[in-house]
């Protein structure tokens, strides 16, 4: 255990966010996401059990989104016809606001197949079991300016 480090983040979870650098990007993928499959190429880090808002929560908590991009965060936009309500949404939204003063403007809604494109490019896939149906979220990290 350290201070002030969540417990929900694991010694490998935080090994990788440490090891990313600017613009590297971070899929926390819901239940139903091929995280195995879409990972590939990349580090896939198991946190099943957990449901996203705590995850995303613990690592906005240490992890700066990009500022030298307009949308850092990626959601998985409904797919035309699917009835499916969204209210994981609102949840990320208020998570962001507490976590990045440009609010929920960081947001872009990513049709289903090229978000699934781009996570297969991501750094790494933190697989949840969050149970939410579109309640992937892709971050893309940004820098620390010096003190």
């Amino acid at each position: 255990m350290l201070k002030g480090i969540p417990a929900i983040l694991s010694p490998e979870l935080l090994k990788v966010l440490c090891e990313m650098g600017h613009s590297d990007r971070v899929v926390i993928a819901d239940g139903n996401f091929p995280a195995e499959s879409m990972g590939k190429k990349g580090i896939v880090i198991r946190c099943d059990g957990h449901g996203i808002p705590e995850i995303l929560e613990a690592v906005l908590s240490l992890f700066p989104l990009d500022s030298y991009t307009e949308h850092p965060v990626k959601l998985m936009e409904v797919v035309q016809g699917d009835r499916v309500e969204t209210p994981i949404w609102d949840t990320y939204k208020e998570i962001l606001k507490k976590h990045d003063t440009r609010g929920d403007a960081i947001i872009e809604y990513t049709e289903r197949f090229r978000f699934y494109e781009e996570a297969k490019t991501a750094y790494a896939i933190i697989a949840t079991g969050e149970t939410a149906l579109y309640a992937n979220v892709m971050l893309q990290k940004g820098v620390i300016l010096p003190e």
